[in-house]
């Protein structure tokens, strides 16, 4: 699944007002976090991570394995921020993002 460039671009614009909802913390991808990204990416479609950690690589391992793990598209990753994409099967107008906007 890949996201066109206008698609990401409304997306980091929606991003850029949300607060991030999950914390990744020296432990990291812990089950109890992957369960609370799953339900988030569910009921919110477009969601903000913080990542709190000093190494860049460790980072990018994190947001390519919550990507491939939750089948989710990383929009954009800037400093402990990520923003994640994941289409809804059918998606809550009161809880969605994308449908809120």
């Amino acid at each position: 699944m890949s996201l066109s460039s206008t698609a990401k671009k409304r997306y980091r614009a929606i991003g850029h007002r949300l607060k991030p909802v999950v914390s990744i913390a020296e432990k990291g991808l812990t089950e109890n976090v992957r369960l609370e990204l799953e339900r988030a990416l569910t009921d919110h479609e477009l969601i903000k991570v913080k990542v709190t950690s000093t190494d860049r690589k460790e980072k990018k391992l994190l947001t390519n394995l919550i990507c491939d793990e939750l089948k989710a598209e990383c929009v954009q990753s800037i400093g402990h921020m990520a923003l994640f994409f994941r289409k809804a099967k059918q998606a809550n107008p009161k809880l969605s993002n994308l449908l809120r906007e």
